[in-house]
């Protein structure tokens, strides 16, 4: 699904042939799917409106309209039947069912990033809480929006919450400003505690391994620190100098050659192809010998949110692998082997870094970077791809499809799909 202003564009997967075709009471600023693809839901956040269309019953259509208390935030609950808005200075969280048409109310959530978290098995929803200047969880059953759980939680200023993948452990984490990262059991036990410093900016990120074995912290500190599921202690800590110097790594520089063409093959006025070809550049992997100098980035020290520190992280679903990038080194990613707890391969881009993502079937990490390119990772090598379309097409984001066979390549005017070939078993 895609959206263009007002309109909503339901297009088949496989040959991008337009299905249905929706049209909104205002511009759609967010888009959701239900979890089982039968709804979609469009936010309308200035107009404080959410309207739900059927793909099964394209005549069958849903407005909600939170009136005066306005919209900042919409989701679909994992059964895909509830609808979870968040009013403006969040008042509340109005959960709609679509089966009922009953309205239930959650008062005070936390006006965080990350406070409202489904279980993976779309079981329990934990909510961060702020009242009387202090901060709480509630635990509510998804199947009946009933609280089972509501405890205050030893934080300063709570930033997020996120459920370990197999559902029995709630991770807390404080402000950027006290490192502190709390976790919890389902009915509110404080198993472990844990801060790695003090009187410097704390966590940035976190992420959990998808067997629930692992939870790696990104600090901004430059490091990554692993979390073992049975003590809770930091097993590890993974560190991303500007230099690589183990031999052991691999490193992949990125190289850029302008093709060569041949003069009998010229014409004038060239033709498109051929006039493509003779301004775009081609680029390719090389492995550089260590140790090997990344380009470092000094964060600004008197501007808010400053480039430090570990952004982004991400677990291979087969858990064998970590990817990583440190904002202060913008044009490299890290992989690690979680095997080994060791720096297994450095990806050094030509341009910054915009958005990596695995393959949610394999052990396979694509990377874009703002221009034209897609480059892939996997265990056997590292290719670069340059996608066929005409005009400045630049990548700054992707998503897999759920069968790892595409993906969705995202510039800011466009999009294409990317099919990759599965090979022969």
């Amino acid at each position: 699904a895609s959206c263009v202003q007002y309109r909503l564009v339901v297009r088949d997967a496989n040959t991008l042939q337009v299905l249905q075709l929706y049209t909104c009471l205002d511009q759609i600023q967010y888009i959701e799917w239900s979890s089982d693809s039968l709804f979609i839901l469009c936010a309308m956040y200035k107009r404080g409106i959410v309207q739900v269309w059927s793909l099964e019953q394209p005549d069958w259509h849903c407005k909600i309209d939170e009136g005066s208390a306005g919209l900042v935030a919409s989701c679909w609950s994992p059964d895909g039947r509830h609808i979870l808005n968040t009013t403006e200075f969040h008042l509340r969280i109005t959960v709609w069912s679509l089966c009922t048409k009953s309205v239930s109310y959650i008062k005070y959530p936390k006006a965080c990033q990350h406070g409202i978290a489904f279980s993976k098995d779309g079981r329990y929803m934990a909510v961060a809480e702020r009242r009387d200047c202090k901060d709480f969880i509630s635990i509510f059953v998804c199947s009946d929006w009933q609280l089972l759980r509501h405890f205050d939680t030893e934080t300063q200023d709570l930033f997020g919450i996120q459920w370990a993948p197999n559902g029995c452990v709630l991770a807390v984490w404080d402000t950027c400003l006290e490192y502190k990262i709390l976790l919890y059991s389902l009915d509110g036990r404080l198993l472990s505690t844990y801060r790695a410093y003090e009187w410097s900016l704390g966590i940035k990120s976190i992420t959990w391994s998808p067997s629930s074995q692992f939870l790696a912290i990104g600090s901004y500190d430059g490091k990554v620190r692993i979390l073992n599921h049975i003590t809770w202690k930091k097993i590890t800590e993974f560190e991303h100098p500007a230099t690589v110097a183990n031999a052991k790594t691999i490193v992949y520089k990125e190289v850029e050659k302008s093709p060569s063409v041949e003069t009998e093959r010229l014409s004038f006025p060239p033709t498109r192809a051929l006039a493509s070809s003779l301004f775009s550049t081609q680029s390719k992997y090389d492995i550089s010998q260590v140790p090997v100098s990344l380009q470092y980035v000094k964060p600004v020290a008197d501007r808010a949110n400053p480039k430090m520190g570990i952004g982004t992280l991400a677990f291979s679903p087969d858990n064998c692998f970590l990817a990583t990038k440190n904002d202060n080194i913008p044009n490299a990613v890290w992989i690690w082997d979680i095997q080994k707890l060791k720096l297994f391969v450095v990806l050094e881009q030509l341009c910054a870094i915009q958005c990596f993502q695995w393959d949610p079937r394999q052990p396979r990490l694509a990377v874009c970077t703002g221009n034209s390119k897609v480059y892939l990772w996997s265990p056997a090598g590292c290719v670069s791809v340059q996608v066929p379309v005409e005009g400045d097409f630049q990548i700054v984001s992707l998503s897999w499809h759920a069968s790892g066979d595409s993906m969705a390549l995202l510039s800011k005017d466009n999009f294409c799909v990317c099919y990759l070939e599965r090979e022969e078993v």
